[in-house]
């Protein structure tokens, strides 16, 4: 089985393979494991704190022949549907800290949004507000819960935000950043990529733009590697629930969603770093595996991407920061279809567990490695320990192409 895939810069067509066995793995023979005591400490100090929980699938398990195969539910992350606010709220204390010459690891939410609510104040009765906080506003793109979480911060923060998002987005969701308070900027012809394009025309143009992207490229690596260091706190919830639930047992495979890949880079750097032989899975929707082609390619290679229910991976160019944290990390790349996440969305939900298509992509993905043409085979799964990680709750989206 295969799917068709073109590359941006020359509409080159290519066939590829479902599953993908990563050429350029294990370059790397050691890996620093971030320390995420910092984000989780910070973490912490937020509205609606708690650990998401770690649902146990023993039928799941019985099935594929695996010791055990956990799920992490990021349905309800500080009262949002994604982690993505844990890359999001990190990134932003770090730069409104940094603009305020603030010391990040020494001021707390709370005494960060002070001083920026002093700060405006000072600043609306002088007249040279250009470099204060009054004019700050943050610009960011999204094709979906990257937005509503860099707005849900900015509403916290009491700064204004403007969302760039392509045009494919639903209505549905366009409305949930909305309700969080920021302006939505919408390309209704423009694709992910064109909206990386607008955010950085806004900000080059327009005074007091502050870009919080979780993506990067040449000169823009900064804020997307604290993005990175955020979502640490996810991870060490998970060994921590993985190790109470097996008796101090570590996960021997992880499978991790992909969209510009700051989330795999963070799940590489944790899992690789506690040892190189842990394995790393990654998965894309066919109609935008952008970093399984750029594994084919050798290097990062923009594609055209189509539309997918998936449509918070619907990117089509690698983070340049990601990339070589991925290329010598990540063990197997596996594209799905929207009809086996959807299939996946409805059997998680018959479970009580209630994820949107990206979230179930990952259980997608371990059934296509434990298929027919899978590359796990049945008699080295016996003692396995799997997490997938969910990487969004429930959601509206159309099945009428399914």
């Amino acid at each position: 089985m295969a799917y068709p895939v073109t590359h941006l810069a020359t509409s080159k067509h290519f066939t590829r393979p479902y599953i993908l066995l990563n050429p350029h793995s294990h370059q790397r023979q050691t890996w620093d494991q971030p320390n995420g005591t910092e984000t989780e400490a910070f973490h912490a100090q937020l509205p609606h704190y708690a650990e998401t929980p770690l649902h146990s699938l023993p039928n799941l398990a019985a099935e594929l022949g695996c010791a055990h195969i956990f799920l992490k539910d990021e349905s309800a992350r500080f009262d949002l549907p994604s982690f993505k606010i844990l890359g999001a709220s990190w990134a932003l204390h770090k730069l409104l800290c940094r603009q305020l010459k603030l010391d990040a690891s020494r001021t707390s939410f709370t005494q960060l949004t002070e001083a920026l609510s002093t700060s405006s104040s000072s600043s609306s009765s002088s007249s040279s507000s250009s470099s204060s906080s009054s004019t700050t506003r943050i610009v960011t793109c999204s094709d979906g819960n990257w937005g509503r979480a860099v707005a849900r911060m900015a509403r916290y923060y009491g700064i204004p935000a403007t969302i760039y998002v392509p045009g494919f987005l639903n209505e549905y969701t366009r409305g949930l950043i909305r309700d969080e308070g920021a302006e939505l900027r919408v390309l209704e012809e423009g694709s992910y990529d064109d909206a990386i394009a607008a955010v950085q025309r806004e900000v080059r143009e327009t005074a007091g733009g502050l870009m919080v992207m979780d993506t990067s490229w040449e000169g823009y690596e900064e804020v997307p590697g604290w993005v990175t260091e955020g979502y640490e706190t996810m991870l060490r919830e998970a060994d921590r629930q993985v190790a109470s639930k097996t008796g101090g047992q570590v996960p021997d495979l992880v499978i991790a969603s992909v969209g510009v890949g700051s989330w795999a880079q963070a799940v590489v750097s944790h899992y690789k770093g506690v040892s190189s032989s842990k394995k790393v899975v990654t998965v894309e929707p066919e109609v935008a595996a952008s970093f399984k082609e750029s594994l084919h390619c050798g290097g990062v290679t923009p594609i055209v991407t189509g539309e997918t229910i998936l449509n918070g991976m619907c990117c089509g160019t690698t983070s340049k920061l990601a990339w070589p944290v991925l290329r010598d990390g990540v063990d197997v790349a596996v594209a799905v279809t929207d009809r086996e996440s959807h299939e996946c969305v409805r059997w998680l939900e018959e479970q009580g567990i209630y994820a949107g298509p990206c979230g179930a992509a990952t259980l997608a993905g371990l059934r296509r490695l434990c298929g027919a043409d899978g590359v796990v085979a049945e008699r080295d799964r016996g003692g396995m320990c799997v997490v997938l990680f969910s990487t969004e709750g429930v959601r509206e989206y159309d099945t009428a192409h399914l």
